[in-house]
């Protein structure tokens, strides 16, 4: 019989200001199954407090390296969630 975990655990990376708000590159974090990336957005703003939450609200997400549409896509086990700040250029 196949247990189906309860669980999920994702690797979490920061960029530009994102990172600097975290004050760390990467991580991993485990979510209850079905978590999306809104979910996530929220654990790491609990985990690191209003510095990186207030930069969140500005950030898109890319999801295995796909552009986000919606913060409700759920995550899989093992998926990578890259946080993007807005980046100035020209």
């Amino acid at each position: 019989m196949t247990r189906v975990s309860d669980k999920v655990t994702i690797q979490v990376r920061y960029f530009a200001g994102a990172r600097a708000a975290a004050g760390i590159q990467e991580e991993h974090i485990a979510l209850p199954a079905g978590a999306t990336v809104a979910d996530a957005a929220k654990a790491v703003a609990e985990r690191h407090g209003d510095k990186l939450s207030g930069v969140l609200t500005a950030c898109s997400f890319l999801l295995d390296g796909i552009a986000v549409r919606s913060h409700a896509a759920r995550l899989s086990d093992g998926t990578q969630l890259d946080v993007l700040p807005p980046f100035a250029g020209g």
